[in-house]
């Protein structure tokens, strides 16, 4: 982000990985793909969540039968702005930089910029600013923005800007698009979630030179999913893969690469695959290379218990 936007305080702010965790606790679930399916739409509401109805069937209990409502209370946080509603949808479709939605929303950078502190002041949004700068200083992009609860993304992208149709009763709308999107809408939550697992894995490994800053990298050139910079300097960076097949060896070579387009000087990778690695990548681990996959990341879920409930002040649904 170029303007100079308020800093506000997250510490009261739980993280992604405590509702994720708090969600998890109050619906018995210990199953981590159950979790993050149930978790992608209804997080950060505080409902109970029964796991035996579908993810559709619950959407239409709790959601869009209950459309006047739950529109009600979250007007209470836009006031009905339309500019508001306008750049939380391009948000929670897809867009993440802060310059394209006002691109894409058709506003001035001033308008723009004062819409997204007062969105972040009310908790819906936050920024996510890349880790480190480029070197280039005309390579720069502006900040990401991202939500601050699940719910709220599933509903300016796939409820809100169908209201009028959903507030008549016609569900027709919201379920060919929400059928869209619905494939890879939690991998940018699992994106997310990598990035705590990162933190605790490496916590032991780095206690000597502590991770102070975790996030993503991007300039307009190159983007790499995970870049952790510690208190030395020395950085980390990490990928993604969520596909079927197991990762190959060209996954950490598309890494290094993208690092040294970037000029970063990193010392150590981590690669995430859903589905494991193959075994010439598997060889390949060392000192400085990490391999994670989904039973890694399965262990947020470990030792759940009364300590890890939020206390919501939503109504039930």
């Amino acid at each position: 982000m170029k303007g100079a936007h308020k800093v506000i305080s997250m510490a009261k702010r739980p993280t992604l990985l405590q509702h994720f965790r708090s969600f998890a606790y109050q619906n018995s679930i210990d199953d981590l793909d159950t979790a993050l399916e149930y978790f992608t739409v209804f997080g950060g509401t505080g409902w109970d969540i029964d796991t035996s109805k579908s993810v559709d069937v619950l959407i239409k209990e709790k959601v869009l039968s209950n459309y006047e409502p739950l529109h009600n209370a979250i007007t209470r946080f836009t006031h009905g702005n339309m500019l508001y509603h306008l750049l939380l949808s391009i948000i929670a479709r897809g867009e993440e930089h802060e310059d394209a939605v006002f691109k894409k929303a058709r506003v001035g950078r001033d308008k723009g910029e004062e819409a997204m502190d007062y969105l972040e002041m009310k908790s819906l949004l936050k920024f996510s600013p890349s880790v480190e700068k480029p070197v280039k200083s005309s390579d720069a992009r502006s900040d990401k923005v991202l939500f601050e609860l699940p719910f709220m993304r599933f509903w300016f992208a796939t409820v809100s800007p169908y209201y009028k149709s959903i507030s008549s009763g016609d569900f027709t709308e919201f379920e060919e698009n929400w059928n869209k999107l619905r494939d890879n809408f939690s991998i940018l939550l699992s994106n997310l979630l990598v990035l705590e697992l990162v933190k605790e894995h490496f916590a032991a490994a780095f206690v000597e030179d502590p991770i102070v800053s975790i996030g993503s990298y991007y300039d307009k050139q190159t983007e790499i999913a995970i870049l952790a910079k510690r208190k030395s300097g020395k950085m980390l960076a990490g990928a993604c893969k969520y596909a079927v097949a197991p990762a190959k060896t060209n996954m950490l070579d598309a890494l290094k690469q993208k690092c040294q387009t970037a000029e970063l000087d990193v010392s150590d990778y981590v690669l995430f695959s859903k589905n494991g690695f193959t075994p010439e990548l598997e060889q390949m681990k060392e000192s400085t290379v990490t391999l994670l996959s989904q039973k890694h990341l399965s262990l947020l879920l470990n030792d759940l218990s009364k300590d890890d409930l939020l206390v919501y002040k939503n109504k039930k649904y």
